[in-house]
């Protein structure tokens, strides 16, 4: 235990001091403090933050196929030891793998929370025209869009408002969250 350091100066008590306003808490919960508070700023996300989160997506999305292969692995070592050999890769199987792992994912964290692995590490969140929460319906189309076609993110440096073709098309905003 150690002893808390003694001030060195004339303490002013005379000063009142006052809290700082939590934000307001849901019905039935208890208030939030400031510090732990999602703050989102108004600012639309431009190409290097959005390009970087979609970068650690997309490593999320390698692992978990990463994860299912070794799994698959393993599982076939179990029931065959004698003639165990590593399951091959095919092209088909690891495309439908990737783009079911990637909508899923991506659909999922958005539709939740707006914000993915690569969103929380940037500091990134997926919001709709009025800053609210995506509907699933707009989550899905979005997830497809983006995994099919992710050249369209490039668009960010073209738009004045920095959107995305998804965000054009989605009615939807990345916006800067912390």
């Amino acid at each position: 235990m150690t002893a808390e350091p003694k001030p060195t100066g004339p303490v002013d008590d005379s000063a009142p001091t006052t809290p700082a306003p939590t934000p307001p808490a849901a019905p039935g919960l208890p208030p939030v403090h400031k510090a732990h508070a999602v703050q989102d700023r108004d600012k639309n996300a431009g190409i290097v933050s959005r390009g970087v989160a979609s970068f650690l997506d997309l490593l999320v999305v390698w692992t978990i196929l990463g994860a299912a292969y070794a799994g698959l692995s393993l599982m076939k070592f179990v029931l065959s030891v004698g003639e165990f050999s590593l399951p091959e890769v095919n092209l088909i199987f690891t495309t439908t793998g990737f783009v079911l792992v990637a909508v899923l994912y991506l659909a999922t964290c958005w539709e939740i929370s707006g914000r993915t692995f690569g969103s929380v590490v940037m500091g990134l969140r997926v919001v709709n025209s009025e800053g609210a929460r995506i509907r699933p319906t707009i989550a899905v189309l979005r997830a497809l869009l983006c995994t099919f076609f992710a050249i369209g993110l490039v668009w960010v440096v073209v738009d004045r408002r920095r959107r995305s073709v998804a965000d054009v098309l989605l009615r939807t905003r990345v916006i800067y969250s912390r």
